[in-house]
């Protein structure tokens, strides 16, 4: 993506390096007054009834479905996701509407208690106003309907500033919400550079904060909304390791850890990034492992027979290069992979580093797309030791014959928000999606987001 004055920007196809759309920034005035007429609708939809704002939302879901084509074909000229797996990223959004639908009403219900002094209590889930989300490129729709969809359900407005180059999935959504009869201005879509941003959060009318990006970026909203004292949720990234301990099923691990590094073009803040082995069986899980990444096809993500597309911008793809270069100056070893081939689009190939160590961008850096960190531990102890050793906590995997095991070592001794056993998930709309450490704070799905920016109401009586 370029720029082609300050205020004006295209977005590129990173399959064929295409300009898309071009789109011009919102002056902070014209931002100003979306807050103001998000807030407005936000007046009337706070007093409509749950059951009436889940019937909209499973009208949400229902548009969505219809426009699947469409947005599927969108999102993959946008970011260069596979066909395949925009399609995946949709059904999941369907679900999460659902879901939200029917599990929010139960959650958002009045609870009443009984006092201590006979008298009665009420404790009531207010909506609070309009939340601010900001939101990166990697799941263009996801990325929105996880924050906005529970918002909306709990009677908040919702502002989305999406990744410049997805606007036309931000774009796409804010129809497809008022298609299914959501009130108009109750989202919207705020196309705003970082200095407009920080007046956003600066705003009286937003109450809360929500970022899907990087450790840095979550630092500075964290920062900014916290000197106007609003409350944030943040997702930040990671260095997912997935350990095989001794007893692993290797087969089964090699598998499902090509797919949980390569998935998305390896381009997800969750994906399986660092991959810790016991050393008894390094070798076995190496050669599976590297046999899989060397064979992976990388083409046109529009076609059906490709296993991976392209990194979503140019400068990103530099960036993760740049990383994989450093490791290996610092003593990694590249068993496959590893080069920028010479192609149109923004291609890089399925990489796996070997030899990795403390001080290696490879160890201790999150490296967002499809290389892979292989690590040797000497034991099950060690390999669960390297794998905490990170100031990040997003998610991470065991792989383990003795479920029992893995499910007690995922419970008391790793160091994350979310683990897999013997698999990879992203996320699931009935279970929470969030991090410790520098991977954030805050909780989504699971019915834990739709009450991260409520005002719990005490009423009591006599």
């Amino acid at each position: 993506m370029s720029e082609n004055s300050n205020n004006k920007f295209e977005t590129i196809n990173p399959a064929t390096e295409d300009v898309l759309e071009r789109y011009t920034y919102m002056t902070g005035k014209e931002a100003s007054k979306a807050v103001e007429d998000c807030h407005k609708a936000f007046l009337d939809w706070k007093i409509i009834s749950l059951e009436e704002r889940a019937e909209i939302l499973k009208s949400v879901g229902q548009a969505l479905e219809k426009n699947k084509d469409a947005y599927a074909k969108l999102m993959t000229r946008e970011m260069g996701k596979l066909l395949k797996q925009s399609y995946q990223e949709i059904e999941l959004c369907v679900g999460i509407c659902n879901y939200t639908a029917s599990e929010g009403q139960k959650l958002l219900q009045d609870e009443h208690r009984q006092l201590p002094d006979g008298g009665k209590g009420i404790i009531h889930y207010a909506p609070i106003g309009v939340i601010y989300g900001i939101q990166p490129w990697n799941f263009p729709l996801y990325q929105a309907i996880r924050y906005a969809i529970v918002n909306l359900m709990a009677g908040n407005g919702v502002l989305l500033k999406h990744a410049k180059n997805v606007t036309g999935s931000a774009l796409k959504l804010k129809e497809i919400l008022e298609e299914a009869g959501l009130p108009k201005n109750l989202f919207k879509v705020l196309i705003i550079n970082h200095d407009v941003s920080d007046d956003i959060i600066a705003n009286e009318l937003v109450r809360g904060v929500t970022l899907t990006g990087s450790s840095g970026a979550g630092k500075h909203i964290a920062m900014k909304s916290a000197e106007v004292l609003k409350k944030t949720v943040l997702e930040l990234g990671s260095n997912d390791a997935y350990i095989v301990l001794d007893d692993a099923d290797i087969d089964m691990a090699a598998e499902i850890c090509s797919k949980g590094r390569l998935y998305n073009n390896g381009e997800t803040c969750v994906a399986a990034k660092r991959f810790i082995v016991v050393e008894s069986v390094y070798n076995e899980f190496k050669s599976k492992f590297v046999s899989i990444m060397e064979n992976i096809v990388m083409g046109d993500p529009m076609k059906e027979d490709s296993e991976l597309g392209p990194i979503a911008r140019k400068d990103l793809r530099k960036e993760l290069h740049d990383k994989v270069i450093q490791s290996v100056e610092k003593g990694a070893k590249i068993l496959c992979g590893g080069e920028i081939p010479d192609t149109t689009g923004f291609y890089y190939p399925a990489t796996v580093l070997d030899n990795i160590s403390p001080g290696q961008p490879a160890y201790s850096e999150e490296l967002f797309g499809p290389v892979a960190s292989l690590i040797k531990a000497k034991n099950n102890e060690e390999a669960m030791h390297i794998a905490n050793d990170s100031k990040f906590g997003l998610g991470g995997g065991i792989f383990s014959k003795n479920e029992d095991k893995a499910i007690e070592l995922a419970k008391n001794h790793f160091d994350t928000g979310m683990v897999h056993i013997n698999s990879f998930g992203l996320a699931y709309p009935n279970m929470p999606f969030g991090g410790v450490k520098d991977s954030g704070y805050g909780r989504e799905h699971g019915g834990f987001g739709i009450r991260e920016f409520v005002n719990v109401k005490s009423i009591t009586r006599n």
